[in-house]
Order: structure tokens, then sequence, then C-alpha cells
């Protein structure tokens, strides 16, 4: 198991302190993995930044979470499912596109189901996908500048996933209700 710090405010390297300050504060506590990112505050702010980015993108607050929790299934990173799932409690997200995305099967919505197919190719694929795959994702309702942003989002679960993986970062209490373990293969 690699060693990380899971930092705090105080902890932190000086280009992390005020970030992580303000999560305390706005959060009440500081997620863990804020608190491993913290170790190198680039990565930090980067993370910080594509997050804003994809609030950006024209997606809506649910189709964001399509896309992030489902690159995080693919990615088997328990950390980011249990964050995301409580994240759209929060929101109020429909629980039952969660659900199906957390499960791993389809959504019952024909356009949320293409997102959650073609971001679960573009990380299968890794970025490969087809033209046929492109226009299907078009013909759902979806155009250019959202392939486009699925691809943020799973470049922000990149990090993310990759980093709780070495990290083994633990699960916050905040977010234990909405633990996740990947499937097992039969």
């Amino acid at each position: 198991m690699a060693k990380f710090q899971l930092h705090t405010p105080e902890t932190a390297p000086e280009g992390a302190r005020e970030f992580l300050t303000g999560l305390k504060k706005k959060m009440g506590f500081v997620p863990s993995l804020s608190a491993v990112l913290a170790e190198n505050p680039a990565v930090l702010d980067s993370y910080a930044l594509i997050t804003e980015q994809l609030r950006k993108s024209g997606l809506t607050p649910l189709e964001q979470q399509v896309v992030t929790i489902t690159a995080s299934v693919e990615n088997e990173c328990h950390f980011c499912v249990a964050a995301h799932t409580t994240i759209a409690d929060m929101g109020g997200l429909d629980r039952a596109v969660i659900d199906a995305v957390r499960d791993d099967r389809p959504i019952d919505d024909r356009k949320l189901e293409a997102l959650r197919i073609f971001t679960k190719k573009t990380v299968i694929d890794r970025g490969f996908v087809s033209d046929a795959d492109v226009d299907a994702f078009i013909a759902a309702g979806y155009d250019r500048a959202s392939v486009l942003a699925v691809i943020l989002g799973v470049s922000l679960k990149v990090i993310s996933n990759y980093t709780n993986h070495v990290a083994e970062t633990p699960v916050n209490e905040a977010f234990k209700a909405n633990s996740w373990s990947p499937k097992k293969a039969d």
C-alpha cells in the first residue's frame, strides 16, 4: 500500500492550505480525495478547475453525475462512486438514474442512457470511440460540444480515480451511506 498523508489545512503544503480551509468551512470536513491531492497543490488546483469547467460544459447537473459516476464505475473507484452519489443526493437528482449508473444497468431515459453508454465506451476504449458511437450519441439529442464535455468529465475522473487507486483513499464518513464496491467477475 502506498502511504499518502491525508492533509489538513494545517499540514498541507502552502499552496493547498487555503483551498482545504475553504473546503472545511464549506463542507464541515475535508474530503479524503482533496486531502490526498493537497500533497501536490498544482494537481489539487487542476482538479478543482476541471470540476468547475465541467459545471460550465453544457451538461446538466444530472448529466454531469451520469458521466462522473459512469467513469468511476468503469474505473472501479469506490471513493468517487460514493462521493458523487452523495453529491447527487444533496442536489436532489433522480436517484433511480444514479442507481442504474452505479449498478451498470440501463437508464430508462433514452437520452441519459446514450450518455451513459457513450461515457462507458470512451473510458473502455480510451477515447478511440467509433464514428458510429459518436453518431448514436448525437442522434440521442447531444452535439459535438457534448462529446467534448464527456471527455472533460472522463479526464476529471482519471485524476481522481487513479489517485484513489494509488493512495487507497478512505471514504469519508459523510459518503459512507453511499458506499460502493465493484462487481466481482463471475
